[in-house]
């Protein structure tokens, strides 16, 4: 469920018309609803209440400073996956030790800097990354808790970019190798083994999958406490699905009620330290994209609504092939027949589209339309190709909306660029 429903025949976020935002700051915008995110990352609390789990959203869905910020204050950790990301936590006032550190490819630089700042855990790609983990914690002096990311072999039915829990991805280690690490963890003195991490994918939607997976995972950590090593979390990732158009994904009720009986025997939340990175089904459905019909054209075989947000903005339906719901901000009656239409944007590229093939009524220029589900990997994965602003993010809460950050201007696009003289 989330907070924006018609009243009226008018778009609400929470209790605010999306009409009143868009005269006020404009179009194109992402929109928020703060009591969205907080309503799912509680639902996941509340589902696993009886593992005292340490629930730490994956910024790289959703990384506004002011959701973050309402999920911290609500208790959230954070995981993160770049040093970018490590610098904008720290701005939420998290504590370091609800911090988890993935990526396949941290630099010593990153490392240095999370170890600095006590975060919690590492979750370590490869042999090599805990030789520079190593080192770098031995000249910190400190002894740095890591968990090894294994790949369970495991590929949900999910595209086929999100997928990260297949043998032929780059992400986490073989059952052997890992193995093979934890027997020689008295080769690193500055770390401690303290746990496993997996993460198969994103948009899941069935349990299976995660059973599987964690059923592995879990023989995996028998066999290495069997050998002296003891670890003390399990780390299950993130990816449950939420609805763009007609999935059925499992409630966070019914994924806890297919998962904590696995750990039954674990005795998680005392013997065995459950952690879950949660980051689309927190955010997904908890912001909108806001646009605005600029034309409308015919041709032949169908009709195109050329708005004023492009793939720049919104990138997910050019690179994955993803479906957005779009709808009218307002509802007008009387408007035709449906057509076969494309929702198409201003950049120079056949890709750039937001929908494809949808029977639409056709609008009309200046009408606004909402691009449903877009508060994960949305403005994070915007650019500024074809030198477009990017768009403000604007969230709400109950009857306010606020400016969490203002729209780009033109300066903005140059003010890091120089004119070399020398060449010219």
């Amino acid at each position: 469920m989330h907070r924006f429903s018609f009243k009226h025949n008018e778009l609400y976020c929470e209790d605010v018309p999306v009409r009143t935002i868009a005269q006020a700051v404009g179009t194109p915008f992402y929109l928020y609803s703060v009591g969205t995110f907080l309503d799912h990352y509680r639902k996941l609390k509340e589902a696993f209440k009886a593992a005292k789990p340490l629930i730490c959203f994956s910024m790289k869905a959703n990384s506004n400073l002011t959701v973050l910020s309402a999920l911290v204050r609500s208790g959230s950790g954070l995981d993160i996956v770049s040093g970018g990301e490590l610098f904008r936590a720290k701005k939420t006032g998290v504590d370091p030790k609800k911090i988890v550190f993935a990526s396949v490819g941290k630099t010593r630089e990153e490392i240095e800097e999370a170890i600095g700042c006590g975060i919690l855990m590492f979750n370590v790609e490869s042999a090599a990354e805990l030789e520079v983990l190593n080192d770098v914690a031995g000249k910190l002096k400190t002894l740095q808790k890591i968990a090894i990311r294994l790949n369970p072999d495991v590929a949900p039915d999910t595209h086929h970019y999100i997928t990260t829990g297949g043998k032929a991805n780059k992400f986490g280690l073989d059952r052997d190798t890992a193995y093979q690490l934890f027997a020689s963890a008295a080769r690193y003195p500055h770390l401690r083994f303290s746990g496993v991490h997996i993460h198969i994918g994103s948009q899941i939607t069935d349990a299976k999958p995660f059973i599987k997976a964690i059923r592995r995972s879990l023989d995996f950590i028998d066999a290495v406490r069997a050998i002296g090593c003891p670890v003390e979390s399990m780390n299950i990732g993130g990816g449950l699905g939420i609805i763009y158009s007609k999935e059925k994904p499992q409630t966070a009720r019914e994924f806890a009620g297919a998962v904590l009986p696995l750990f039954k025997k674990h005795n998680v939340g005392k013997d065995l330290k459950l952690i879950l990175e949660p980051g689309r089904f927190v955010s997904g459905n908890s912001g909108i994209l806001v646009t605005k019909v600029l034309y409308r054209k015919s041709a032949p075989t169908k009709s195109f609504l050329i708005v004023d947000a492009g793939m720049n903005d919104l990138i997910r339906p050019a690179f994955y092939g993803a479906y957005h719901e779009i709808v009218p901000v307002v509802k007008v009656k009387k408007r035709g027949a449906l057509r076969n239409t494309d929702v198409v944007g201003p950049i120079c590229e056949s890709g750039d589209f937001l929908a494809k093939d949808r029977k639409m009524a056709l609008s009309r220029a200046g009408d606004l339309l909402a691009v449903m589900s877009c508060g994960a990997y949305g403005f994070v994965m915007s650019s500024n190709y074809n030198s477009r602003p990017r768009v403000p993010e604007i969230v709400v809460r109950g009857k306010k909306f606020f400016t969490a950050r203002r729209r780009e201007t033109r300066e903005d696009l140059v003010r890091l660029e120089t004119i070399v003289e020398e060449v010219l």
